[in-house]
């Protein structure tokens, strides 16, 4: 079992994030097509970058919109985005 909070997630090599001006919001490209994210996702994957364990990720989003209680939801979503593949 892997410990959580000395976790360092980041893009697996095959994604790139980035802004899309068509699409008024990031997107995650890979080979096979692109994802569209809401601010909250984009947020989180943006910090995703292999210099920060989970703790950090939470505390940085935290201070970054001024408010508190989001780690629940933020290794939710490592979670799921680890389950699709798209972190390492």
């Amino acid at each position: 079992m892997t410990d959580d909070n000395a976790l360092r997630p980041k893009l697996k090599g095959l994604f790139r994030l980035q802004w899309e001006p068509a699409q008024d919001a990031h997107v995650l490209l890979y080979p096979e097509g692109m994802v569209k994210l809401n601010q909250s996702a984009a947020q989180i994957l943006l910090r995703c970058d292999g210099t920060r364990d989970v703790p950090a990720l939470v505390a940085d989003l935290e201070q970054a919109f001024n408010t508190t209680g989001l780690d629940a939801d933020v290794r939710a979503f490592i979670a799921g985005a680890q389950s699709r593949g798209w972190l390492e």
